[in-house]
């Protein structure tokens, strides 16, 4: 199985890739996702964030309120990794889980669509490393129109993050979002017609010849 660990940045346009990719019919596992699965009520997840940050971030239902966190967070980032203490072996575990189920069927591409890729150090288990890079001041912007955030707030949301600059050098594709979508879309385009429809092809004439074995038997 190849896989592709996506990164980017908030406002970067990840998800605007992601999809690009799904509507082709590749298979992904959404950390995002997993993150929301691991704190729904009564997980272990939910638990350790109201043991480190108290019950004032749950709803009155029970369920995690985002916002008081975020609140708590993005401004300190000794409470941020305090978060991610909290919930990085819950959705490590999840990931692998998830990973497993995908090999046993014998998916030929997944992509791991992680915010924290390179931090977190998945970056290490895939075998290619796409970043999804826009220049900061388009970051703000785009921030500041669609979130309706202060340009403080972009900052300090963009700054919560590892600089997509960073990242980079450990990128071995990077699709850079920083002009129009058309510029964007002729970008996944190319990538999807030189790199993944090989790999699928590849695959579909192995599964053909281990097919035919298999049949001789």
């Amino acid at each position: 199985m190849f896989k592709i660990g996506l990164t980017g940045g908030i406002a970067s346009g990840k998800s605007t890739v992601l999809t690009y990719f799904k509507d082709k019919g590749i298979p992904y596992i959404d950390a995002d996702i997993v993150a929301r699965e691991v704190v729904e009520p009564g997980t272990e997840g939910l638990k350790a964030i109201v043991d480190t940050f108290g019950s004032h971030v749950l709803q009155d239902d029970g369920t995690l309120n985002r916002e008081a966190l975020g609140a708590i967070v993005f401004h300190n980032e000794e409470k941020r990794q305090l978060l991610n203490g909290c919930l990085k072996t819950h959705i490590r575990n999840r990931i692998l889980e998830l990973t497993s189920q995908y090999e046993s069927v014998n998916t030929p591409i997944l992509i791991y669509d992680i915010p924290l890729l390179i931090e977190g150090e998945w970056y290490t288990m895939m075998d290619e490393v796409w970043l999804v890079y826009v220049n900061e001041l388009t970051q703000i912007e785009r921030l500041m129109s669609r979130n309706r955030f202060s340009k403080e707030d972009a900052l300090a949301r963009i700054n919560s993050q590892m600089r997509l600059d960073d990242k980079r050098s450990f990128a071995d594709v990077i699709i850079n979002n920083s002009g129009t979508l058309q510029a964007l879309t002729a970008q996944l385009d190319t990538i999807w017609s030189e790199r993944l429809e090989p790999l699928l092809q590849k695959n579909s004439i192995i599964t053909v010849h281990v097919s035919k074995l298999v049949y001789k038997k």
